[in-house]
């Protein structure tokens, strides 16, 4: 398996991993309004989405260094670009 292959893996993970943490924060919310409107305390449960949507952060920059990464390799294997030929080569 190649990087560029290997670094393309990794996106589809990463993105899978946001999709599921964005699925989680949805769900940590509306556990919150239901707890507030029960007359329950919350405290624990926003402390839980404060941390929920600091790693989110975390890993919208690993996903962004995968995709830096791809870029790179990408250009290591295109090929060099060819000199234009001036006037005087007709």
């Amino acid at each position: 398996m190649s990087d560029l292959q290997r670094e393309r893996g990794d996106l589809v993970t990463a993105d899978r991993h946001l999709a599921a943490g964005e699925q989680r924060i949805a769900e940590q919310i509306a556990l919150i309004q239901r707890m507030t409107r029960d007359g329950y305390d919350t405290a624990l449960a926003r402390d839980l989405l404060r941390l929920l949507e600091e790693t989110m952060v975390t890993w919208k920059d690993h996903r962004q260094l995968i995709l830096d990464a791809i870029a790179r390799h990408e250009r290591a294997l295109a090929p060099a670009p060819q000199p234009h030929p001036g006037p005087e080569a007709s």
